[in-house]
């Protein structure tokens, strides 16, 4: 057991070391290349004007750098590395600390990987301004695409590869969708991917994250999946690193690179565990901000009005007067009481 404790922990306070140091170098670059958008929202997803939004985002005036999530999965592939590595060397306690596992952690890295050059791509045309015209990055379309592209690989990877057809029904047991599950699968991406637009204020989704990943991490270390366990605080070290910096007044944003990194990420974890099901309550967070801005689109077609003075929820708040600040601390308090319900579920579920 303290074996177990140390393959997770000693791991994760590397990743924040690592995230630690290169930050510093990182954002002089990012600063010096004028790695920021140049312009702030104009128009809302449905291409209507976005006044509100508009005076809560400026960040042309602000010039705050953006691949900042380039922090997390570095440090956490740098970690990673390193715990392989040792594991080559002649040395026992070296190799108990490598948790890079065919079985629990290579989908998960393959999966950071893509997310984060996909991201990174998308960044980089962002703040050059290219590619999609109007806004810079790559167009909405040819990011769900992307998402969509890996998560039909890996529901084919769990279906044919890990022979999974099945997802676990808390108090209820095993239920068994057959082929369903390849779709199932991509849509839970495809909606893990969607709760990215939380990452609008400062401290946001760094600290929301954490908190997902450590509820993951935790049920895997329950479950006995020591590397998938230390994987997920991996993250989580990356994450503190990132959030150092993050906290107001933030010296880059997370990003694209970030963002689809660790949605993509995360829904490879929640399946590996068995807990897929308790993903919306453990990320409720990402759920929130979701669904919130999918009402809104639907409620000004249907509806001819809003249903919140701007979206996603977050924004809202902060619309109606809230702090920054106060709208972050309150979405992570909410984020624990649901990761610790969600922990609960699982253990007796």
């Amino acid at each position: 057991m303290i074996t177990d404790i140390v393959k997770i922990f000693i791991p994760s306070i590397f990743a924040f070391g690592f995230g630690i140091f290169m930050t510093p170098p990182l954002g002089d670059f990012l600063v010096r290349h004028k790695f920021w958008k140049k312009k702030s929202v104009v128009v809302t997803t449905d291409g209507r004007e976005a006044s509100i939004t508009e005076s809560l985002h400026k960040d042309e005036e602000r010039r705050t750098p953006r691949m900042g999530g380039i922090i997390i999965w570095a440090s956490a592939l740098l970690t990673i590395l390193l715990s392989w590595g040792g594991a080559q060397v002649d040395g026992a306690i070296l190799q108990k600390l490598n948790f890079l596992s065919r079985n629990q952690t290579w989908l998960p890295v393959f999966t950071l990987i893509v997310g984060a050059v996909v991201g990174i791509w998308d960044d980089y045309w962002t703040v050059t301004e290219r590619f999609d015209q109007k806004a810079g990055g790559l167009s909405f379309k040819k990011r769900i695409l992307s998402v969509f592209t890996v998560a039909a690989i890996g529901a084919w990877w769990f279906y044919d590869k890990l022979e999974i057809t099945s997802i676990h029904i808390p108090f209820a047991g095993d239920l068994n969708i057959g082929w369903l599950f390849i779709p199932f699968f991509i849509v839970v991406m495809l909606g893990t991917y969607s709760g990215g637009v939380i990452d609008g204020l400062d401290g946001l989704s760094g600290g929301v994250f954490g908190i997902i990943f450590s509820a993951y991490g935790t049920i895997a270390y329950l479950q006995n999946q020591i590397d998938l366990s230390a994987f997920c605080f991996v993250l989580v070290g990356a994450l503190l690193a990132f959030l150092w910096f993050n906290i107001p007044p933030a010296k880059f944003f997370m990003s694209e690179t970030g963002i689809m990194a660790l949605t993509m990420t995360l829904s490879v974890v929640a399946f590996l565990t068995g807990q897929v099901v308790l993903l919306p309550l453990i990320a409720f967070p990402l759920v929130a901000s979701s669904a919130s801005s999918s009402l809104q689109l639907l409620s000004k077609k249907f509806r001819g009005k809003k249903i919140f003075l701007v979206a996603p929820l977050h924004h809202h708040f902060q619309a109606k007067g809230w702090p920054a600040h106060t709208v972050v601390m309150r979405y992570w308090i909410v984020g624990i009481i649901c990761a610790l319900l969600g922990l609960v579920i699982a253990l007796l579920g």
